[in-house]
């Protein structure tokens, strides 16, 4: 039996959070290797990265998520109990929940309501504007009306924001954490009133909406979800596509470096965009790494795994891998060309399978999203990009351009063109 190589006898925790994406690629590399073990919240961990990694940790007989996630983690960004904390039966049932969202209507119908607001949203646009602040706003209406969640206008700021600060929270400790765990508190509470509002029948809900489905799902023996959970998995329809934003301003940074991409956007707009968006959620940081825990000893490559540790597995470094993806940190969209569609190295929101396995099922949305957001900036407006500061750490963790992409001088052009 070999022994795992370890990073560090010391607790991690304080450099986790210091360096950020940069931790697990930066210790892999020095070890030469795809499995190391360290110490993190006190805890021994084990970490893995690469395909064979993510094939492992994705193995649903050898690996669990009950008890994977830090509370710190679940009371600001997932919630309590959600899915991501399932296992088994119970997980495959509520993920057919999620799936049944994700039809081609539904998936369609999104994306040209993202087309819609865009277009309303810059209809009130001045001289300049922060890209990723509108688009946090537009992904909001956009999502919560494909949803059936109704908002007011006058909410719409204010429901966005506390939409990220819950995602802003996940690699944050101090002010920003609470703010995100705060924000969760509230944005829950909204999620129960409708559930409760739909239940009895105070607020219509097409059947097939998000609203609907999660307001009246029956668990596995028979019983509606309490209005809690229900509203902790709207939520989680909701505030991933909000998230989304980051993703647009990353996507925006990339035309504005390489000119060239928005001609071929142009040219071959649909193979093109899907392209594009891949490579967007591939090269661009936002999950560092996901936790599960053993379900029962076994070894791997003549390594132990004993029930009940911890591992992580590197989101971002995988990502980068020079081993699955050729100049691995220069923005290429053409490599999914010939891409034969991996489950476990394009993993920007989990590997494995979506509908029995933990990969997320709002990865379509994600796409259409930033999608239909690219088709707006570069069929939509011409704009000018001002001298700012657009870099991005890999330390904080998620990671923005720092100006958060300012656009000046914008202007309409005529309609976009909404498929369908």
């Amino acid at each position: 039996m070999k022994k795992i190589p370890e990073s560090n006898r010391l607790d991690q925790t304080i450099n986790v959070l210091r360096e950020g994406y940069q931790f697990l690629p930066k210790r892999f590399k020095q070890l030469h290797t795809d499995v190391f073990q360290m110490s993190l919240l006190a805890e021994k961990v084990i970490c893995l990265t690469g395909e064979e990694g993510a094939r492992l940790f994705y193995d649903r007989d050898k690996f669990q998520r009950k008890g994977a996630l830090p509370k710190r983690i679940e009371k600001s960004l997932f919630g309590e109990n959600a899915i991501q904390s399932m296992d088994g039966d119970p997980h495959e049932h509520r993920k057919l929940l999620f799936m049944s969202l994700m039809t081609e209507e539904h998936l369609q119908r999104l994306h040209d309501l993202t087309l819609r607001y865009w277009r309303e949203q810059a209809s009130g646009w001045g001289s300049e504007v922060v890209l990723f602040e509108e688009a946090k706003q537009v992904l909001c209406k956009a999502c919560c009306e494909w949803a059936g969640i109704p908002l007011k206008q006058e909410e719409v700021k204010d429901r966005a924001e506390q939409l990220w600060l819950m995602i802003d929270a996940f690699g944050a400790v101090g002010r920003r954490h609470w703010k995100g765990r705060n924000s969760r508190k509230e944005s829950e509470q909204w999620m129960i009133d409708k559930i409760l509002d739909v239940r009895q029948h105070k607020l219509d809900a097409p059947e097939d909406s998000a609203l609907y489905k999660m307001a009246f799902h029956r668990t596995l023996e028979g019983d509606h979800l309490d209005a809690r959970m229900a509203a902790v998995e709207l939520l989680n329809v909701i505030r991933p596509t909000v998230a989304v934003a980051a993703y647009i301003a990353f996507g925006a940074l990339a035309i504005h470096e390489d000119k060239e991409l928005e001609a071929k956007i142009r040219t071959d707009e649909n193979a093109y965009m899907e392209w594009f968006a891949k490579e967007v959620r591939r090269l661009f940081p936002f999950v560092p790494f996901l936790g599960a825990r053993v379900k029962q000893d076994f070894n791997w490559k003549g390594y132990p795994f004993k029930k009940g540790r911890l591992v992580l597995l590197d989101i971002h470094g995988t990502n980068h891998d020079p081993r699955l993806w050729e100049e691995p940190h220069a923005f290429r969209p053409e490599r999914f060309e010939d891409w034969n569609g991996g489950l476990f190295d394009l993993i920007p929101q989990g590997g494995g399978d979506h509908y029995k396995g933990h990969r997320c099922p709002g990865e379509w949305i994600t796409m259409e999203a930033i999608k239909a957001s690219m088709k707006f900036l570069v069929e939509g407006i011409q704009y000018d990009v001002p001298s700012q500061d657009l870099s991005y750490s890999l330390r904080r963790m998620p990671s923005l351009p720092k100006s958060r992409m300012i656009l000046s001088n914008v202007q309409l052009k005529g309609e976009t063109r909404i498929e369908g």
